[in-house]
């Protein structure tokens, strides 16, 4: 696990990002910043990275982040399930309604925490555990 912040407009977050080969694609090109874009309860950013998917989802719980393939976006969703599949490649460790108050062209951020923040394991996902038990997601290493 790698922990990352997001910064979102005016709220600022910890989140850890899993050891999938798309996760590890976005961590390598951090930091990154684009406009926020506003999709129900859902904010995301729109990149130029063209990873692959992994393990798609087409319910995922608060909290989670994803990447959309077809729109080479990351997700971050607090409620809104998504348009189509995404591939998990980490979670918020803050509370994700937090993110109802990011308004449409908001910077949003995403960059490495300092080394003395960097975590080893998802022990408590809670939203990863809501996940399997509704036989979805997998958070896990080979996610």
């Amino acid at each position: 696990m790698t922990r990352v912040w997001i910064t979102a407009g005016s709220v600022k977050m910890p989140a850890d990002f899993s050891d999938s080969k798309t996760a590890k694609g976005i961590l390598e090109a951090l930091p990154l910043e684009a406009p926020a874009q506003v999709w129900g309860e859902e904010v995301y950013i729109t990149t130029s990275l063209a990873l692959s998917e992994e393990k798609p989802q087409a319910h995922v719980p608060p909290g989670i982040i994803a990447y959309w393939l077809p729109g080479k976006a990351i997700c971050f969703f607090f409620g809104q399930a998504p348009a189509s599949p995404v591939t998990i490649v980490g979670e918020l460790r803050g509370n994700p309604h937090d993110l109802a108050a990011v308004k449409q062209g908001d910077l949003v951020r995403i960059e490495l925490a300092p080394e003395d923040e960097q975590i080893a394991g998802l022990a408590g996902n809670a939203a990863a555990d809501e996940c399997d038990a509704e036989g979805g997601c997998d958070c896990s290493d080979d996610a």
